[in-house]
């Protein structure tokens, strides 16, 4: 069709004419104008990051007399709650866990694929955050077969109900196993108790199948909320359930008006009301910290709460403190929840959702990710559900409405520790107020003393590597473990998705450029005071990928071992090398997608870096377009 703003990728729009639809295209088409605004912010954001490395600054709060761009909103006004935020929808409102994962497998049938939707909405979880990002695999046409499976769950297709009732059984077996008794009664009442939220890519990225019609790329975030809430809100509507999104990777009050824009913008298209969308925001950027009542205000009637991620967040203060040669961070398993900036972080959120709004209406806070698995050996698997346990009750305590869990075996372990407290949700208990010093911004990068070794270092290459691996065979979310430990069931695999591979090397990044010391003799014969040089780099990078290399086909895909494995080492050695550090690890990742020669995947990424060091352009674009 002539006069189009958008293409769509090859024959896809009649591949998938079940979820590119022509009012979908109508939609996105109408969306079109937006995507030069998001390259606009997108292109201020990489800027802000250069010249705090330019200038050797911190992040700093925002004026309070200015106004939140595209809004007509001041800064104080925001901190003051002196804006009308969202009423929070009756299937919102208990949240006590939230599954998370995509409703796809990789190179997969309908039946097959469609099978992880059954699991999600039998699993007992409150509520389950189908993924369209960092646990959503990109390979082929992932991202349109997410789309196909949930639309034919959420209208009960014949072909979900035969996989559900299937599902349903194989679960009960589980449960009678390991629990003692089955977790499902009636498999079709049980469809309709958890509430189905979905998650788009974030601002920063472009989609593999859509584009700019002269060939520039366009908003993966746009192309995503566009196909998930125009193929689904009528029929949400018919079950009274709410059209519910995760907003990920947010970093300012800017970019969150933005996605209010997009999220209006779909509203007015469709008919629904405005404000009908209903949004929680990950806060997973240091600088939205330093915005978190702009944001809310931003986002307004679509806003309902926070969620306090810990991978991605760690990630965005080692990114952001880049250029600081004193911010150095020990082992990724020293970096929980109650250590130094990560405790203070948790604060600020909860601070900031029991902040009321002009209504007196208060929002949301979701714990974190629960990554435990319960499979391996019994010792293992009791010691793991201790902790996972322990995670919940302490979250609770501290004020969080529910949690996520990263598997469905979890649910029945961890929601115990909210149905025990018997409250709905934790709205507007008491917590000081949010305060804007010096003090406050200090905290939000605070190190504490805590080991930095060779082998945290081991577990972040091989972690890294196997994650870059996962990825490249369609998995962006996978069971993972250091491979010293492959064959060790007392020690658990713990599900990672994208966020688990951007801060492993942004650690190995900064403790390589940074000139680390470590802290613990090793028995290779590195000594506590040493230095994290390129040597001992390139050594532990080789004997972990060796190791890989070398693994059983159960961690390691022998399929991968001369295709996606090596690129994944490629990958490693060139980000963390580099002595300008990338924005963004799946970067590199994208670029070399479905590529399995590792001479043009090593071409991509000098492409990628070159531009990067440059002028800082990221390359986001679909290459095999």
């Amino acid at each position: 069709m002539t006069g189009r703003r958008l293409q769509i990728r090859g024959t896809l729009e009649s591949d998938y004419n079940d979820v590119l639809t022509p009012e979908v295209i109508a939609a996105l088409e109408a969306l079109a104008g937006l995507d030069g605004d998001r390259k606009t912010i997108m292109a201020a954001r990489i800027e802000r990051r250069a010249a705090r490395a330019r200038e050797r600054k911190r992040i700093t709060y925002l004026d309070p007399q200015s106004y939140i761009p595209r809004t007509r909103i001041s800064v104080q006004d925001a901190r003051d709650g002196a804006f009308v935020g969202g009423a929070i929808p009756a299937d919102l409102r208990r949240q006590w866990i939230q599954g998370t994962g995509p409703a796809a497998k990789p190179n997969a049938s309908v039946e097959a694929g469609i099978r992880n939707v059954a699991h999600a909405l039998l699993s007992g979880a409150d509520g389950w955050m189908f993924d369209g990002e960092d646990a959503l695999g990109q390979v082929s046409t992932m991202s349109l077969d997410n789309q196909r499976n949930l639309k034919l769950a959420i209208r009960r297709d014949p072909v979900f109900l035969t996989a559900a009732e299937q599902v349903a059984g194989e679960m009960n077996a589980w449960a009678r196993q390991f629990f003692g008794r089955p977790t499902i009664d009636d498999w079709r009442a049980q469809l309709d108790f958890t509430t189905k939220l979905f998650r788009p890519r974030g601002l920063h990225l472009d989609d593999r199948h859509v584009r700019q019609a002269n060939g520039a790329g366009f908003s993966a975030s746009i192309v995503d909320t566009t196909l998930y809430v125009v193929n689904n809100h009528r029929q949400l509507a018919r079950s009274n359930a709410s059209v519910a999104l995760y907003l990920p990777k947010i970093q300012t009050a800017e970019e969150a008006a933005l996605l209010n824009d997009i999220l209006s913008a779909i509203e007015g298209h469709v008919g629904l009301a405005a404000g009908a969308i209903k949004v929680y925001v990950l806060v997973e950027q240091l600088e939205a910290c330093f915005q978190l009542m702009e944001i809310r205000a931003a986002l307004g009637a679509h806003f309902i709460g926070f969620n306090t991620g810990r991978w991605d967040y760690i990630n965005s203060v080692a990114d952001a403190m880049a250029w600081d040669p004193a911010f150095i961070n020990p082992n990724i398993d020293a970096i929980t929840m109650t250590y130094g900036y990560m405790r203070n972080y948790e604060d600020r959120v909860r601070r900031a959702v029991n902040t009321p709004d002009k209504l007196g209406q208060f929002a949301l806070w979701q714990g974190g990710m629960e990554p435990n698995i319960p499979v391996g050996s019994p010792s293992g698997v009791e010691a793991g559900m201790k902790r996972a346990v322990a995670g919940g009750e302490r979250e609770q305590r501290e004020g969080a409405s529910g949690k996520w869990v990263a598997h469905w075996k979890m649910v029945h372990i961890v929601r115990p520790v909210w149905e025990k407290a018997g409250q709905e949700n934790q709205l507007g208990r008491k917590f000081p107020p949010l305060t804007y010093t010096q003090a406050d911004a200090e905290g939000l990068t605070m190190l504490e003393p805590a080991p930095r070794t060779v082998r945290g270092a081991r577990d972040l290459l091989s972690v890294a590597l196997q994650y870059g691996n996962a990825f490249g065979q369609g998995l962006q979310a996978a069971a993972l473990k250091p491979a010293d430990f492959f064959g060790n069931d007392d020690v658990l695999y713990l599900m990672e998705d994208m966020a688990t591979g951007e801060i492993r090397l942004s650690i190995l990044w900064e403790w390589l450029h940074k000139g680390a010391s470590l802290t613990e003799d090793d028995p290779s014969g590195v000594k506590a005071g040493e230095r994290f040089t390129p040597e001992l780099f390139k050594r532990l990078l080789q004997e972990e990928y060796d190791k890989l290399r070398r693994a059983g086909n159960r961690d390691v895909f022998d399929v991968s071992k001369n295709t996606t494995l090596p690129i994944a080492h490629a990958i490693v050695k060139a980000y963390v090398a580099d002595s300008v550090k990338l924005p963004w690890y799946i970067d590199l990742l994208n670029i070399t997608l479905g590529n399995h020669d590792l001479a043009e995947a090593r071409r991509r990424i000098g492409l990628l870096s070159d531009a990067f060091r440059k002028d800082g352009t990221r390359i986001t674009e679909n290459l095999d377009w």
